[in-house]
């Protein structure tokens, strides 16, 4: 089997993929700074125990990551665990994706990592949203180019935000209120998180048609996503594993 990892600022994404690139688990834990090599390898194998796999179940790994300082950690753990050579999605690996950004390298490996998934599984042209810390947007035209995109504040840090600059509203949990008219203080921050949330997609994703002129394919993942894109008047397909399946594209594509 094929381990992926994407390494986030929130979140640590793992998955499996078979020998026919089916994705055969999917798990998402909380990104920790300090954890050791050790630590992180003792979770990656109950995570594949807790799924029904065992170590000697895994034979290749890639990885991609926006956190530096966690990336060597993990590498470190899943060669001590499975005694096996790391890909890492970034400069120097083949992706496919024709990037026409005015600087490729600025290209975060996480979004590429979704384009690479999301041109290879929905029709083009397509918008793809990511919500992890900050919720990104890129853009794919017909040609299958990379033609750019958004970033914005992510729904948990803008909440931290909130808070944190506020003397009297409290920290929440983000659960869909029963109504988009909150009667108490709680529901209404729920309720503006979410619904503002939904309604910037829906939004985001009518301006980019209409700059590109016709309609497009809206994918959406991340740990956020499962909440909000419900909420969404637009269609928009949810593929919570999409970073799982780009990781496993992307190393079909380099394995010698």
């Amino acid at each position: 089997m094929l381990l992926a990892v994407d390494i986030g600022n929130t979140n640590i994404v793992f998955g499996c993929a078979d020998e026919d690139d089916k994705i055969v688990f999917f798990e998402r834990i909380s990104t920790n700074h300090n954890a050791t090599t050790a630590e992180y390898a003792v979770l990656i194998k109950t995570l594949l125990e807790m799924n029904g796999y065992k170590v000697d179940d895994v034979s290749d790994a890639i990885l991609s990551s926006v956190v530096p300082s966690v990336t060597t950690t993990v590498v470190q753990a899943i060669k001590k665990l499975f005694h096996t050579d790391v890909m890492i999605a970034g400069p120097g690996v083949k992706t496919g994706l024709n990037i026409l950004i005015d600087n490729p390298a600025q290209l975060g490996s996480d979004q590429a990592v979704d384009a690479v998934a999301a041109i290879n599984e929905y029709p083009v042209p397509l918008i793809v949203i990511d919500m992890g810390t900050a919720t990104t947007v890129s853009v794919i035209d017909r040609n299958k180019c990379y033609l750019g995109g958004l970033i914005m504040t992510g729904m948990g840090v803008a909440a931290d935000a909130l808070i944190a600059r506020t003397a009297q509203l409290p920290k929440i949990n983000f659960e869909v209120p029963a109504k988009v008219i909150g009667t108490n203080t709680i529901d209404c921050l729920k309720s503006g998180m979410l619904y503002s949330n939904a309604c910037a997609l829906d939004g985001i994703a009518d301006r980019i048609e209409e700059e590109l002129g016709e309609k497009c394919t809206v994918v959406a993942t991340g740990g956020l996503a499962e909440l909000v894109v419900p909420l969404c008047r637009r269609d928009i397909i949810l593929d919570s594993s999409l970073l799982i399946k780009g990781l496993t594209i992307i190393y079909r594509k380099n394995k010698k």
